[in-house]
């Protein structure tokens, strides 16, 4: 319920609170500094501009200012440089140790332009006391553009990921070539065998390699695979024999079979090498 009798605040009185305040809470001015607050001792760590070590920064300043490198003004440059160093010595000593080393090097540089030059022939000129830290600036800023350069150059697990392709495998069989050797033995194996039911029959008979060629492929029209020394099943003799095994070569010769083999010493196989219509 409203109260209508209540005032409305001052828009100045507001103002005032406002500009008193330390901070606010949820939406609240805050006068003063609560008793139980607790703040850590990095909460209020201020960050700087993070450089990579004394000559990065010194090099910051300098490209910032467009100054000249070969011609840098080493009181306004040491000045900067020791504002940098005063604030990173509050809050990290050890960090402002390596900085130190730099502005003391500066300093040395500064105070060395300020001296009055000899004028003893004896005594020869050392040259631009800053010479060697251009020398430094210089070789620094080199090699970080070429950092600079190098990362830009597109990173396998950063800018890409390598393409992975699974191969099903096992759907495409791929069977062993057959050596020579291991028809030589199947071959071997079949004239033993041949020689067993060999008979003393002498006489003049005529053997065609292309009626045997044709044999093999009608025998091999029924069956898919057929077993090498199941070829020669039933040959009477070692002539016959013979030209069978030839004649099963000109079908290999002409790709019209195929000798498989499972795998080494495994039994061989022939098969046609096209599927009949």
């Amino acid at each position: 319920m409203i109260d209508e009798g209540a005032q409305a605040p001052d828009p100045a009185h507001l103002d005032e609170v406002a500009a008193a305040a330390i901070a606010r809470l949820y939406g609240e001015p805050l006068l003063r500094m609560p008793n139980d607050l607790y703040i850590p001792p990095d909460a209020l760590e201020i960050f700087l501009d993070a450089f990579e070590g004394p000559l990065d920064l010194l090099l910051y300043l300098i490209r910032k200012q467009n100054f000249n490198i070969l011609d840098i003004p080493m009181a306004q440059v040491t000045l900067q440089y020791l504002e940098y160093v005063e604030q990173i010595r509050k809050s990290n000593l050890e960090l402002a140790a390596e900085y130190l080393l730099m502005a003391a090097m500066l300093i040395e540089i500064k105070s060395r332009m300020l001296l009055p030059k000899r004028q003893d022939d004896l005594v020869e000129d050392a040259g631009d006391p800053r010479a060697e830290l251009v020398r430094r600036l210089l070789e620094y800023e080199q090699i970080k553009l070429a950092a600079v350069r190098l990362g830009a150059i597109p990173q396998e697990g950063r800018d890409f990921q390598r393409p992975s392709l699974t191969v099903e495998q096992s759907l495409t069989p791929v069977l062993p070539q057959v050596d020579p050797h291991d028809l030589q033995r199947a071959w071997l194996d079949v004239l033993r065998r041949a020689k067993l039911t060999q008979h003393h029959r002498i006489g003049r008979q005529e053997l065609s390699v292309r009626e045997h060629m044709s044999a093999i492929l009608r025998t091999l029209q029924s069956q898919r695979f057929v077993e090498f020394g199941e070829l020669f099943a039933g040959s009477a003799s070692v002539p016959i024999v013979v030209v069978h095994f030839v004649a099963l070569l000109e079908l290999a010769k002409e790709t019209l079979v195929e000798i498989t083999q499972a795998e080494p010493f495994a039994p061989i196989y022939v098969r046609l090498a096209y599927s009949p219509v």
